[in-house]
């Protein structure tokens, strides 16, 4: 279908989209909230049976975080086009009332809304569109969302290997800053580095003791030395906590350890010199926690491919689209990691992710959902 037809099918359907995210975002889902978890995966589910479709539909029970949703539709020949992203969020329960849902000019704002409930409710206007037009994607259409993207998709990850190993292409829902989509992301490590000391009164025999904090201190000088920013790798400490109170030689202190990098080579650098730190007083022993968690999304020729592809569909209704390469890793490094080309940060343009200004901006829902229809739609895309 001409994709001016496509916009003006959404732009009639725009306060039914707005209520559909209000209900969604009303939803709080914060990682490792089991019960919530099963509230808004229970709202999906229940919104897409309402479209019309022949929908095959799974749930997924994850061991401390609730459930993962698979929707299944269109089946037929050919692999699927694999839409991927999660119902969890940052906030904690109770952060709404300090960003509580409003509408301020074009900006709708809200918890979990720009990353990502509003996105989640693109995924399945993009099915309706297909079932009230008549039309049909270019191919099987599988969508993944995980209840545990946003602390690390520790249960999440095997299913989107799983689902993505048998994808033509994936796209992923995450928020779009400016509107541009992601041809590319680094990847993630992350550490904790505990030090184990030894305690003594701080004031009647300190020479007895070996502080632990001083030897994370010297530890966070190490770990800042591994920084390369000209090769796009970063190493940060983000928290620190240690001691027992005031007046005794700290026995116990740790830090977390954030690593970001853009090739594997980086990330093999980092992870054997975090591994290998070794205390500066003898009398203190470290333990390391943790790993490289996600590889880098590559903007490869095949990205690059289909990103022309989704601009050049966005140009005939008059939509510009921009592309850009980000530090903040997704579910989509899995999927790059495996060899299958992934288009990033296809959700609604907005700002604020993981902030209390937070929001969507109410102007780019149609067009959004009009270049995720028409990507879906396109029969030469490979």
């Amino acid at each position: 279908m001409n994709p001016l037809h496509i916009l003006d099918h959404f732009k009639s359907r725009q306060d039914a989209i707005i209520e559909s995210i209000r209900e969604i975002v009303e939803i709080e889902s914060p990682s490792g909230d089991i019960e919530r978890s099963k509230t808004v995966v229970h709202w999906v589910e229940t919104e897409a049976r309402k479209i019309g479709l022949d929908l095959e539909i799974e749930k997924i029970a994850a061991e401390e975080y609730g459930e993962h949703l698979i929707i299944r539709a269109f089946p037929g020949e050919g692999k699927p086009i694999f839409l991927l992203g999660h119902t969890d969020t940052v906030h904690p329960v109770g952060t709404n009332l300090a960003n509580p849902m409003r509408i301020e000019g074009d900006k709708f704002f809200g918890c979990g809304i720009f990353d990502m409930k509003a996105n989640v409710v693109l995924m399945l206007e993009a099915l309706r569109y297909f079932a009230e037009s008549g039309s049909t994607p270019s191919r099987p259409i599988t969508i993944l969302l995980s209840c545990d993207e946003e602390v690390g998709s520790y249960t999440g990850r095997e299913l989107v290997e799983r689902e993505a190993s048998k994808s033509a292409f994936c796209c992923v829902f995450e928020p779009s800053a400016a509107g541009r989509v992601k041809t590319g992301r680094k990847g993630t490590g992350i550490f904790t580095v505990k030090a184990h000391g030894i305690p003594a009164h701080a004031g009647l025999e300190p020479e007895m003791g070996a502080s632990a904090i001083l030897e994370i201190s010297r530890q966070i000088e190490k770990l800042h030395a591994l920084n390369n920013v000209s090769a796009g790798t970063t190493v940060n400490v983000c928290t620190a906590k240690g001691g027992t109170t005031t007046n005794v030689i700290p026995e116990h202190a740790e830090c977390s350890v954030d690593v970001r990098f853009s090739t594997m080579d980086e990330a093999a650098r980092i992870e054997a010199a975090i591994l290998g730190l070794e205390p500066v007083d003898e009398r203190v022993s470290l333990e390391i926690l943790g790993g490289i968690n996600r590889p880098p999304m590559e903007r490869t020729d095949a990205v690059v491919a289909l990103f022309e592809k989704a601009r050049v569909l966005a140009d005939s209704f008059g939509y510009e689209l921009g592309e850009t390469q980000v530090g903040g890793a997704s579910d989509g490094n899995f999927v790059a990691a495996l060899g299958i080309t992934v288009l990033d940060g296809l959700g609604i343009a907005g700002d604020g992710a993981h902030t209390l200004h937070e929001h969507i901006l109410m102007s780019d829902i149609a067009q959004r959902a009009t270049l995720v229809s028409s990507l879906l739609e396109t029969r030469s895309t490979s």
